[in-house]
């Protein structure tokens, strides 16, 4: 049994779900383990990671207007230290996650046709978010 772990940067201009799956695929492959586990944790708490459709732009969309409507900008929040969108950030990242587990086949996540990675910035500025990964296996 082996493993490897790393941690990547993500740049985000701002809100919205940005693709990180080519480059978590390809350290999955650099790390050549050909069937194991892929761990991928978040070390922020205003921003997510979501597996979702990666084909039509609609879909991405949509979910993005969705936790706008349930998670809205607002001074109305007891917790805005740094903005109206500082709270509405921390809800939209407990409705969704900070961690996601994918099996490793072939060397390869084993995510479906249609299945992107996604980091899922959750705060109107840019950020440098963190992104720590770990997969075990064989």
């Amino acid at each position: 049994m082996r493993q490897a772990h790393h941690e990547m940067i993500v740049p985000t201009p701002g809100q919205g779900l940005h693709e990180i799956t080519r480059e978590v695929v390809s350290w999955v492959a650099d790390t050549g383990i050909a069937t194991g586990l892929l761990t991928l944790f978040v070390r922020h708490t205003s921003c997510s990671l979501l597996i979702q459709e990666n084909a039509a732009p609609a879909a991405r969309r949509d979910l993005e207007r969705y936790f706008t409507r349930i998670a809205p900008e607002s001074r109305a929040y007891e917790h805005d230290d740094e903005g109206p969108d500082d709270m509405p950030a921390h809800l939209r990242a407990a409705l969704t996650a900070v961690s996601l587990s994918i099996p490793v086949i072939g060397g390869r996540p084993a995510l479906g046709t249609w299945q992107g990675v996604y980091l899922f910035e959750h705060r109107s500025a840019a950020h440098r978010r963190r992104v720590a990964l770990h997969v075990i296996g064989e």
